[in-house]
């Protein structure tokens, strides 16, 4: 069964920026597209001889991942501030969801890779990047099930940690919403064992004054305003992101018991985690 997708009644409606506004909008875009593209030919170059001699296995192109979402946060001007530490362990990483800024958040902490709609793989030049840094691309049907734990099994037995984000869509951030237990049963395969989860809670503070709600990105909220909003911005806020302890799966009777811990500790960690709607 296809996610929803979460909707507000009260959109806000990004500012269009002024002539200053547009001018660090676009010296910081330049910046971002020569970081960004200029490193995904590296990538590519580097997989050339990373793919035949390791397989799945990817010890230095996620590397690269990590720099540019560093590099990407610094250069929009968005600090970031993390409390706890990514485990080390075989498994996966669940997340709450608000932002396309969670790609660069949460890639610039360790290597990872994420799990996300099928769609996405045809967007132009998203959809390029994401295929490059080894994104697993799903489709959040009942029958697909048995396909997707296929892939899951391919990836986690590669040692990848794979992340998803169980609510299925995006939100304002100023909420966590239900997690939806399916994805997780792929981390139950009989093929795989000593498997972990580690929930993350990724909060996003606007700066003093400013609309709470400026950073989420959800609903039918067109892309290109919202990313030329952020870049515009001359004073941000901050993110927060806790790396929670991590629940090891053979602890848990099964998915949904373990989809209900993981999003307790998410909301634990959100300053707005109690509000789910």
């Amino acid at each position: 069964m296809n996610t929803p997708t979460w909707t507000s009644q009260s959109t806000p409606v990004p500012k269009k920026p002024g002539l200053g506004g547009w001018i660090l909008a676009g010296s910081r875009a330049l910046v971002l597209g020569v970081l960004v593209f200029g490193c995904l030919g590296l990538l590519l170059v580097v997989r050339l001889v990373e793919r035949p001699v390791f397989g799945l296995h990817r010890p230095w192109t996620p590397w690269i991942t990590v720099f540019v979402s560093r590099s990407a946060l610094r250069i929009m001007g968005l600090p970031l501030a993390q409390t706890g530490v990514p485990m080390e362990h075989p498994g996966a990483i669940v997340a709450n969801h608000s932002s396309w800024l969670d790609i660069f958040v949460l890639n610039a902490a360790a290597p990872l890779y994420f799990v996300s709609k099928s769609e996405v793989a045809a967007w132009p030049g998203i959809g390029w990047l994401a295929r490059a840094t080894g994104t697993v691309f799903v489709r959040r049907e009942r029958r697909e099930a048995r396909a997707q734990t296929g892939v899951f099994e391919e990836r986690l037995a590669a040692g990848h940690r794979l992340l998803f984000f169980p609510e299925g869509t995006s939100s304002d951030g100023q909420r966590v919403l239900p997690f939806k237990p399916t994805l997780f049963a792929a981390l139950f395969s009989e093929e795989l064992s000593d498997l972990w989860v580690q929930p993350v809670s990724v909060a996003y503070h606007a700066p003093e004054g400013g609309e709470p709600r400026i950073y989420g990105w959800w609903g039918d909220m067109d892309f290109g305003p919202h990313l030329l909003a952020t870049l515009a911005m001359r004073r941000h806020g901050r993110i927060e992101v806790i790396w929670h302890v991590p629940l090891r799966v053979s602890d848990f009777a099964g998915r949904k018991q373990l989809a209900a811990e993981a999003e307790r500790a998410v909301r634990a960690g959100h300053p707005l985690g109690s509000v789910s709607s």
